[in-house]
């Protein structure tokens, strides 16, 4: 993937992707309804430390940036940007929106929150400044164990889900068709927001399974 031309469109595409995808999970817990793999882990933390949801996904995207070290993974800005970004922008969405009731309503907040997570997917990971914290220990211990991104993945994103729901976090039907659509939703928005480079060729070619889409949760 290069990261060759237009700098100041993907600057931009990165602030804005992770912005949104900070805006998106907020939407999933204001639903209620679920909420995506890592989602449930920082919600089961939120609820025993007494911190705000957001705050908690900065701790632990720090936390996990400190893994990539015995990993050899390099973080990029975007990496950095992914550990504060996302949580502040999920705390600042929960501090305006206001509790609905219903599922009237809850369903479309759900809808809408799992296809606004799959627009910033593709922002942020076609600005091309580096996988997040989440992504790059994926990748790395794809790299350090010969295992495939897909089992890497599935593993982490079970052993995340089951600990936050033990701790408390909210598993439904959103965490669910979250994990369903996320790939489809990822592999489609990557291809709209395909940065052209100088040549004008693509920096990012969207081919291949869903299944295998890096993401940045």
């Amino acid at each position: 993937m290069s990261t060759q031309g237009r700098p100041g469109r993907r600057l931009i595409q990165l602030y804005v992707g992770l912005a949104l995808y900070g805006v998106s999970s907020a939407l999933l817990v204001v639903a209620g309804l679920g909420l995506e793999p890592w989602g449930v882990l920082h919600q089961g933390l939120a609820g025993h430390t007494g911190l705000s949801i957001g705050t908690v996904a900065i701790i632990v995207g720090a936390a996990v940036l400190v893994l990539w070290i015995p990993l050899r993974q390099r973080p990029g800005l975007g990496t950095v940007s992914n550990v504060f970004v996302i949580g502040l922008a999920m705390n600042a969405t929960l501090a305006v929106v206001p509790v609905v009731h219903g599922f009237t309503l809850r369903v479309p907040l759900m809808t809408g929150g799992i296809v606004l997570n799959g627009a910033a997917t593709g922002l942020y990971i076609a600005a091309s400044f580096g996988p997040g914290p989440r992504d790059g220990l994926m990748t790395g211990l794809h790299r350090r164990t010969g295992r495939s991104i897909r089992l890497i993945r599935t593993g982490i994103e079970v052993a995340v889900v089951v600990t936050g729901f033990v701790l408390g976090g909210t598993v439904g039907i959103g965490t669910l068709l979250y994990a369903v659509s996320i790939g489809p939703l990822a592999q489609l928005f990557l291809k709209v927001f395909a940065v052209p480079a100088a040549s004008g060729r693509s920096t990012v070619v969207a081919t291949g399974s869903p299944g295998h889409a890096i993401l940045p949760e």
